[in-house]
C-alpha cells in the first residue's frame, strides 16, 4: 500500500484524526504494550482479495481411493451398457409379441398387467425393464468396499499408535495418527521436502555457545554434538560430570543454557579480551527488534520477538550483563560493573 488517508473522528473528542500508513494494522497483526486504542475496521468484505483468493481446502484422497473411484465409475458405466442392452431386446422382443391377434409368448399371462408386457406400449416396458435391471444387477457394484477399505485404515490407525518403533523416548512421545484418510501413503513416501526449520523440528532455540575474539565459550553440549557422537560410538561427557564446570546457581531461564566459569557471574572481566566480550554480549543487548514485557509480580522479563533465535540470543543476563525493568521499546538500560547505562 503507497497512500492511504483517513480521517477518524470520536465521540468524546470533536478533533478530526488524521490517519495514515503507518497507523494501519493489517491482517493477523498483534499489537502489544497498549491498554485500548480507537480504530476502524477497512477493507473489509466478500470482495477483498483476501476474500476472493479464499478457497476451500482440497480434499485429501490416497492413490487407492482415487484409483477405486475410477473403478467403480467402469463398473457403473459397464452395468448401465448392460442394462441399456437388455431393455431394448426386451423392448424389441415385447413389441413383435403380438402376431395375427395372438401373444408368443402367452406364458407371461400379457393380459394380466397393464404395462410390462404390453406390445402396444413397448416403449416404456424397455424404460421399466431397464430399472428393473439396474436393481436386480447392483451388486455388480462393490458398495461394501468402501466399508471395508475405511475399517482397515482405522486398524491401521491403531497400529501406528502401538508402535514401538516410532516411539521417541527422549520426549517420551508415542506416534500419533490424527487422521486416517493417507495412511497407506506413507509406505509410499521416499523423499521429504521442507521449506523452513519448524516444519519438522521443534524449533527451539537455546544460546549454548559462542566465540568471542577467536576463543570458543560455552560447557554445553549441542545437539550436533550429540548426534557426532551416537553416530561414532564415542561416549559423551555430560554436563554434570565436567570437572572444568564450575558455575553456582545456574540460570532456570528457557532458552538460556550458557554454562561457563570464564564468563558467568562476573568472571568475564578477568578474560584477556574482556572488552570485547562486553561489547559482544552489548550488542545482543541493544541490536535486536524484540519488545520487553516486565511482570511487576514475578519481576522477570520476558522478550516477544519475530523469531525465537532472536529471543535466545536476548537471554544472556546471567553472563554478567543485566537488563533494567525501565526498558521500552524506545529506551533500553543496562547495567554492567555497577554502571547503569541508557541507550535509546
Amino acid at each position: 500500500m503507497q497512500a492511504f488517508t483517513l480521517s477518524l473522528e470520536t465521540l468524546n473528542s470533536k478533533m478530526s484524526n488524521i490517519l495514515s500508513p503507518q497507523q494501519l494494522l493489517l491482517r493477523d497483526s498483534k499489537l502489544r504494550n497498549t491498554d485500548y486504542i480507537y480504530g476502524a475496521v477497512i477493507f473489509t468484505g466478500h470482495d477483498t482479495k483476501v476474500m476472493q483468493n479464499a478457497t476451500d481446502p482440497p480434499s485429501k484422497r490416497s492413490k487407492i481411493e482415487r484409483k477405486m473411484d475410477k473403478l467403480i465409475y467402469l463398473l457403473l458405466s459397464f452395468l448401465v451398457l448392460i442394462a441399456g442392452i437388455g431393455s431394448v431386446f426386451f423392448g424389441v422382443a415385447t413389441h413383435e409379441d403380438l402376431h395375427n391377434g395372438k401373444m408368443k409368448r402367452w406364458y407371461l399371462l400379457p393380459t394380466h398387467t397393464d404395462v410390462f408386457f404390453d406390445p402396444k406400449r413397448a416403449g416404456l416396458a424397455a424404460i421399466l425393464h431397464f430399472l428393473t435391471a439396474m436393481m436386480l444387477y447392483s451388486y455388480f457394484i462393490p458398495i461394501s468396499l468402501y466399508v471395508s477399505i475405511e475399517i482397515v485404515k482405522v486398524l491401521q490407525t491403531i497400529f501406528i499408535n502401538h508402535d514401538i518403533q516410532m516411539y521417541h523416548e527422549e520426549s517420551d512421545k508415542p506416534a500419533h495418527a490424527r487422521t486416517s484418510n493417507l495412511t497407506e501413503e506413507l509406505g509410499q513416501v521416499d523423499t521429504i521436502l521442507s521449506d523452513k526449520t519448524g516444519t519438522l523440528t521443534c524449533n527451539s532455540m537455546e544460546f549454548i555457545k559462542c566465540t568471542i575474539a577467536g576463543t570458543a565459550y560455552g560447557r554445553g553440549i549441542t545437539e550436533v554434538e550429540r548426534a557426532m557422537a551416537r553416530r561414532r560410538g564415542t561416549p559423551l561427557v555430560s554436563e554434570e560430570n565436567n570437572a572444568e564446570v564450575n558455575v553456582v546457581n545456574k540460570p532456570a531461564i528457557k532458552g538460556f543454557n550458557f554454562m561457563d566459569e570464564r564468563i558467568m557471574n562476573g568472571n568475564w572481566v578477568n578474560e584477556p579480551y574482556s572488552d570485547g566480550i562486553q561489547k559482544f554480549f552489548r550488542l545482543l543487548a541493544i541490536c535486536h527488534t524484540a519488545i520487553p514485557e516486565f511482570d511487576e509480580a514475578s519481576g522477570k522479563i520476558t522478550y516477544e520477538a519475530e523469531s525465537p533465535d532472536e529471543a535466545a540470543l536476548l537471554l544472556q543476563q546471567g553472563a554478567g550483563l543485566s537488563i533494567l525493568p525501565e526498558d521500552t521499546d524506545i529506551c533500553l538500560s543496562l547495567r554492567t560493573r555497577s554502571l547503569d547505562r541508557s541507550y535509546n
